[in-house]
């Protein structure tokens, strides 16, 4: 589901690449979408915050994966604010150039295509899970979707992290991994969650 960009082709259209630490915000949620970003390494957190300051993650993003396409292609503004969550190198390219890519090479363009309809059918399922009142089901299916996008063997996020992103209490979740855990579909060592 990802159609990663050639560094060395980004760069040959005049992209830059930058080392960045934990919480560097790149943009923030209104700004206007004038870039496309691309990681080389490291993760990349998409978020929206509410008037009471409360967070809902949208999506990460690792090694390989772009993010805050679709505003580029609609000349709207980015509808959520983007923020390193490791360590990481992002490479930047500016969206005319971007767009140029895309008009000479058809088969990327076909590429991001596709990946705009894989984010939105996911969008579409996610949504339908996140209305589910179980926070089991809810829980165990953001950890499905996870595990399918890391293929890491344990999830390296934290409760309120998954907090965050099924839009429910730190507690609901730690009271739901504990069902889960005891239906044998998690294991916990050492705060890891094994899924």
């Amino acid at each position: 589901m990802k159609p990663q960009l050639s560094i060395d082709l980004l760069l040959s259209f005049g992209a830059v690449c930058n080392e960045y630490e934990k919480g560097k915000v790149l943009f923030h949620e209104g700004d206007e979408a004038a870039f496309y970003y691309q990681v080389v390494y490291g993760s990349v957190k998409m978020y929206n915050t509410n008037d009471d300051g409360k967070e809902f993650t949208q999506g990460y993003f690792s090694n390989g994966q772009s993010f805050g396409e679709p505003p580029l292609f609609m000349n709207e503004k980015y509808p959520a604010s983007a923020m390193i969550f490791q360590k990481s190198e992002i490479i930047k390219l500016s969206k005319d150039k971007f767009l140029k890519i895309l008009d000479r090479f058809p088969n990327i363009q076909k590429e991001f295509l596709n990946l705009m309809a894989c984010r939105i059918y996911t969008k579409a399922t996610s949504s339908k899970d996140i209305i589910n009142q179980k926070a089991e089901f809810r829980v165990q299916s953001f950890l499905d979707s996870y595990k399918k996008s890391t293929e890491k063997e344990h999830i390296d996020l934290t409760r309120q992290e998954i907090a965050n992103f099924t839009g429910l209490r730190v507690e609901t979740v730690i009271r739901a991994l504990g069902k889960i855990k005891k239906n044998n579909i998690v294991e916990i060592k050492s705060q890891k969650i094994y899924y």
